[in-house]
């Protein structure tokens, strides 16, 4: 079959029917209510890109713990049974728009503000964040970890309750299980740090519980291959963990990269949104308007450039991670064209492929290929959608802020 043809050919994730091989990829919406539930807005979003053919719609992270919470506005969360009755009147709708639909569980661990959640920050390891500097987080105790595990797995439940086609774990970008993971945040000398099986016990303890709980229930998990901290998560050991998790029950890997210390390692461009970046980023609120003009010229020098390839830059890393296991591997990053995307299916280098920043400004992009319309997405790679999201619902700003929003 040609690889064109196998993209918008119909597919499965364990028991999730997907339409065809194109995910919209866990993105943070900040369109969630002050409690956690999903507004009126984001159902109208998520209806949208199920109308648009995503083969499946992978929600914005949503936490588990209050002390998990990120610090961005409009978190999704999933702590509390009382959500369940909006998340099921979301998914449905988000079903009858003809698309399954997976949760993201997530906790922030060290990249959040204890300024924003009333909590302490958490982590594998007490030691500061390079981006998230203002606190000093607390080392997780055993019975802490153990608390987190069941957060995850009764956020499984409830996720299951809503009518979710399956959960996803948050395990890149440099979140808490990432931080566990990986060698550079994670310098415990217990049974939860050390080996790749120690650093990797807490998810296992996760699938463990989420199993026990739920049964056969679809459990994905989206990681990094690699990340540019020294010392941190190499593609060798990203495919250790890949197998691990496949032997845990994990029914797909996605596999991204970087972690938010890094500056655009994430989502990568070939500029600095700097206006963006003094608009809206929290370091930056305490000064005065007249004077952030000059940071635009004093800044650059000290800002984390975005690393080069801009496109399918996980694509190698996708590529050995799917020789290694039997289940499914979806790859994420830069892929923004129709020819992209088939060349990420073609020769056994991935099973699916997931987008992010090509949804936000087209949330109908898949039809567009599948008709012929265009074969590649508007996106420019500006990434103002990654830096205005602290400050407003998600948008895509095409390389440009309003007058009102200008520095």
């Amino acid at each position: 079959m040609p690889e064109t043809l196998r993209i918008f050919e119909p597919a499965a994730i364990g028991s999730i029917a997907l339409r065809n091989r194109l995910i919209r990829s866990g993105t943070h919406e900040g369109m969630a209510e002050a409690d956690g539930a999903p507004s009126e807005a984001l159902g109208e979003l998520y209806v949208k890109l199920a109308k648009g053919e995503a083969g499946a719609v992978i929600t914005g992270y949503a936490g588990v713990l209050q002390q998990g919470k990120s610090s961005l506005p409009g978190m999704l969360m999933m702590h509390s049974d009382a959500l369940v009755p909006a998340y099921r009147q979301l998914v449905q709708s988000v079903h009858r728009a003809g698309a399954p639909i997976v949760m993201q569980l997530a906790h922030c661990g060290r990249q959040t503000r204890s300024a924003v959640t009333g909590k302490r920050t958490v982590a594998p390891s007490a030691l500061k964040d390079p981006f998230f500097t203002e606190d000093l987080p607390q080392e997780l105790s055993e019975s802490d970890i153990h608390q987190i595990i069941e957060a995850f797995s009764d956020a499984a439940v409830r996720a299951r309750a809503s009518g979710f086609d399956g959960v996803q774990l948050h395990g890149s970008h440099g979140y808490l299980l990432a931080q566990f993971l990986s060698p550079f945040s994670n310098r415990r000398s217990d049974r939860w740090g050390g080996s790749t099986a120690n650093r990797f016990r807490i998810v296992a303890e996760i699938m463990k519980s989420i199993r026990r709980k739920v049964g056969d229930f679809p459990v994905l998990a989206k990681i990094n291959a690699y990340d540019g901290m020294k010392g941190g998560m190499r593609l060798e050991e990203a495919v250790q963990i890949a197998v691990m998790l496949e032997k845990a029950g994990c029914s797909a890997v996605e596999v991204s990269s970087g972690v938010i210390a890094e500056g655009l390692a994430i989502m990568r461009g070939p500029k600095m949104p700097l206006d963006a970046l003094i608009a809206a980023n929290f370091k930056f609120e305490a000064v005065p308007p007249v004077f952030r003009p000059v940071l635009k010229r004093v800044l650059p020098p000290f800002l984390p450039s975005s690393p080069k390839p801009y496109r399918c830059y996980n694509l190698q890393a996708a590529r050995e991670i799917k020789a290694a296991v039997s289940i499914p591997v979806i790859v994420v990053g830069g892929i923004h064209t129709l020819e992209d995307a088939t060349a990420a299916i073609s020769g056994n280098r991935a099973d699916f492929v997931s987008m992010s920043r090509p949804f936000i400004i087209e949330p109908s992009i898949v039809r567009k290929f599948r008709e012929g319309k265009q074969t590649i997405s508007k996106c420019t790679m500006c990434n103002y959608c990654a830096i205005m999201i602290e400050k407003e619902p998600l948008r895509c700003w095409s390389g440009r802020l309003p007058e009102r929003s200008r520095a």
